[in-house]
C-alpha cells in the first residue's frame, strides 16, 4: 500500500480524553448557565471548537467561560494523560517507515495544547490543525494538509473514532480508518459509514501497519 501520510484525530483516537471533554463542559455549563445539560444536549453542541460553542452560548462572558473550561480541562487531564497503550509504538513505526504525520481535530487551540502537553505526543506531528469556531470543518482542514504535503488523496489516510471522521475522509477521497478501541466509541454509528478499515485494538492497527505500510 503506497501511503505516504497519516492524519489523526486526537480525542478517542490517540488519547482517552473524551471523559475529560464531557466533564469539563458539564461543569462549565453548570457554572455559567445555572443548570445541568443532559448528555443529548451536550452532544448537540459539538462541531464548532470550544471558542465557538461558548461564544454562541455566553456571548457576554465567552472568554471567562472558555478560560474556566480550559482550567478544568487541564486539571482533569492529569488522570487521562497517557496515550492509549501502543499508540506511541504505532506512531514510531509509521515514522520509521518515513510516513508523514499530522493532526486534524475539532478541538480548539487551547485544549489541543493542553492535551499535547499531558500526552507528550506533539513531537510526532509535522502539522497540527485545530477546529473552526463556526462549524465542523475536517474536510477543509484535511485538504490543507494534502496541499501542504503536495500529496494526492490516494496517498493519505485519516484515522478517527467517530462517524464524522469517516464522512470527512470520504468527502476528500482519502483512506478512512476507524479506531474502535476507546470505550467511548459509538461502534454502530461508525460502522454504518462503511470505513475502509476498522480496528478494535491498537495492537491490530500496528499489525496492519507492519503488513501493509512498506
Amino acid at each position: 500500500m503506497k501511503l505516504k501520510g497519516f492524519i489523526f484525530d486526537l480525542d478517542g483516537t490517540l488519547i482517552n480524553s473524551l471523559p475529560v471533554v464531557r466533564t469539563s463542559f458539564s461543569r462549565t455549563l453548570l457554572k455559567f448557565s445555572g443548570r445541568e445539560y443532559s448528555e443529548k444536549e451536550l452532544s448537540s453542541l459539538f462541531g464548532p471548537s470550544e471558542e465557538g460553542i461558548f461564544k454562541k452560548l455566553f456571548p457576554d462572558s465567552w472568554q471567562e467561560s472558555l478560560q474556566f473550561y480550559l482550567d478544568e480541562y487541564d486539571r482533569l487531564h492529569v488522570n487521562y494523560a497517557d496515550p492509549f497503550p501502543g499508540i506511541v509504538d504505532a506512531l514510531n513505526l509509521l515514522q520509521e517507515r518515513k510516513i508523514k504525520l499530522a493532526l486534524v481535530s475539532g478541538k480548539g487551540a487551547g485544549s489541543m495544547e493542553i492535551s499535547l502537553k499531558h500526552s507528550g505526543l506533539k513531537h510526532f506531528f509535522e502539522v497540527i490543525i485545530t477546529g473552526s469556531e463556526h462549524q465542523a470543518s475536517k474536510p477543509e482542514h484535511i485538504r490543507k494538509i494534502l496541499k501542504h504535503w503536495n500529496y494526492t488523496p490516494d496517498e493519505v489516510a485519516y484515522v478517527g473514532d467517530i462517524a464524522y471522521d469517516v464522512q470527512a475522509a470520504k468527502e476528500v477521497g482519502i483512506l478512512s480508518i476507524s479506531a474502535l478501541w476507546a470505550e467511548t466509541v459509538q461502534v454502530n454509528k461508525v460502522l454504518a459509514m462503511n470505513p475502509a478499515y476498522t480496528f478494535d485494538s491498537v495492537e491490530s492497527f500496528i499489525d496492519w501497519i507492519k503488513n501493509n505500510i512498506l
